[in-house]
């Protein structure tokens, strides 16, 4: 539903690399990772902005917990960069949902859950309020500190929905992958059916020049081929012809505007990402989709921009609401669904979720397993052997390999290519010596432990130019 009561982000090295490969086929070049010491992971009580908080971090990112308020994650950093919005309204005050007035909400910002549906009557919730589910107290509590850092966060009973709220992030020490574990509960005497929704408000705001927007803040989500709305998604709410929507190549694309607009998509791909491209970090959301079952208005996926609507006033002429940043702040939403669920007194029901921070921006063109992509890889035959070329942001730390397959997909080499981390860009510029009957190119990842990570995409070999 429209949000108008809404009050209302470094270092960055270049691998570029380009080197013939010496020797025999499956001769790699030098610079394995092996295996490589990293901090373990680390829980503390900390302060935030004014608020008592918990902070669980490891060698690439921050995440800083608010339990008072709503059992927010409120901040997270990656190599120093900040994601989420933080309402400077609100810093360093709780307002308990029992002083609010009807229908009142106070938008701190950050990542929660919700329930969907969202409006008026039964099995319904009103939307954003203040209520026990969206800033009721939660409960703090370790569960695990080796080798990774658990950590839950248990909401009260809400008696309108019937729903209470737990949830355990975790984070490991080799990497700096999250995973949340979200459990909605029936804590009432009634059958309930709801939806969990993960709600995550990204910074907007252009952190070089105050007062401003960032302009080239993007999201992206894969349309679902089969997908039940017209163009592969709906305009919920705001101009149905809004400008920051477009579909390339399958692809759901967001460029940020301040413009107040809600779409909604039922992407099956099992991903959302985001990208700031003025500084070239981005982060990953993945989630399951379970095809055949029902989602709440089949939206698996929304994605909510804050900012300026066009309204009819008192005298019936259009005008601007919330044109002012003090009024409507710049983020924007991005919101994951788990299907519809019906549940029996004490019954309950679990979504998971993972984030990815790494290194991207507006090119991103599709993700995999183990990094995104900006630039497909490409393979051109050349006089000095295979020139491998793209551009991707990892995962995980580790070497990039390739393998060399046949025209029966069959590998005849693996050759290593670069070490790589999750904090820099990868800049793939490499060529390789490959023998006769070499088809395909495939590009994957091994993590410092040796772990297959998965392809980060496959070419076919093609000739440049005159080879001589």
């Amino acid at each position: 539903m429209p949000r108008w009561r809404m009050l209302p982000r470094k270092l960055c090295w270049r691998f570029v690399i380009t080197v013939v490969s010496a020797g025999c086929l499956g001769s790699s070049s030098p610079g394995m990772l092996g295996n490589q010491s990293h901090s373990s992971c680390r829980i503390q009580s900390t302060a935030f902005e004014g608020w008592k908080a918990e902070e669980l971090s490891n060698d690439w990112v921050r995440l800083i917990i608010v339990p008072q308020l709503g059992g927010r994650l409120m901040q997270m950093t990656f190599g120093g960069h900040p994601y989420l919005f933080v309402n400077p309204k609100y810093k360093g005050k709780y307002l308990p949902p029992s002083e609010a007035k009807a229908g009142q909400w106070f938008n701190y910002g950050g990542d929660k859950l919700w329930p969907l549906p969202e409006g008026n009557g039964d099995g319904r919730w009103p939307g954003p309020v203040a209520d026990a589910l969206d800033d009721g107290e939660y409960k703090f509590s370790l569960v695990s500190e080796r080798p990774t850092c658990i950590v839950r966060l248990e909401g009260p009973a809400d008696p309108k929905t019937g729903l209470q709220y737990s949830r355990d992030i975790s984070l490991g020490s080799d990497s700096p992958e999250i995973s949340f574990h979200a459990v909605m509960k029936n804590a009432s005497q009634r059958r309930i059916r709801w939806s969990v929704q993960s709600v995550t408000q990204y910074d907007t705001s252009d952190a070089r020049h105050t007062g401003q927007y960032n302009r080239s803040f993007w999201a992206f989500t894969p349309v679902n081929p089969q997908s039940a709305y017209i163009d592969g998604y709906r305009v919920r709410a705001g101009l149905a012809d809004d400008p920051s929507f477009m579909v390339n190549d399958g692809l759901f694309t967001l460029r940020w505007l301040y413009l107040e607009n809600e779409v909604w998509l039922d992407s099956d791909a099992g991903w959302v990402a985001v990208a700031d491209d003025s500084t070239g970090f981005a982060m990953v959301e993945r989630f399951q989709y379970r095809a055949g079952e029902e989602y709440p208005g089949r939206a698996s996926v929304i994605f909510y921009k804050n900012g300026a609507a066009l309204e009819l006033d008192e005298t019936g002429m259009p005008k601007l609401r919330s044109a002012a940043v003090q009024q409507a702040p710049y983020y924007m939403e991005a919101e994951i669904n788990s299907p519809m669920v019906s549940l029996d007194p004490g019954a309950s029901y679990a979504m998971d979720t993972n984030w990815f921070p790494a290194r991207g921006g507006k090119e991103l063109k599709t993700v995999s397993k183990a990094g995104l992509v900006q630039r497909p890889l490409a393979a051109n035959l050349t006089s000095a052997g295979v020139r491998l070329s793209g551009a991707f942001g990892v995962f995980f730390s580790g070497t990039l390999k390739a393998q060399v397959l046949d025209d029966r997909g069959v590998q005849i080499a693996a050759v290593e290519l670069q070490t790589v981390d999750p904090l820099n860009p990868v800049e793939l510029s490499q060529t390789i010596k490959v023998a006769d009957g070499a088809d395909r190119i495939s590009i994957y990842l091994n993590d410092e432990r040796g772990i297959d990570r998965g392809s980060l995409g496959e070419a076919t070999i093609t000739k440049q130019g005159n080879i001589s």
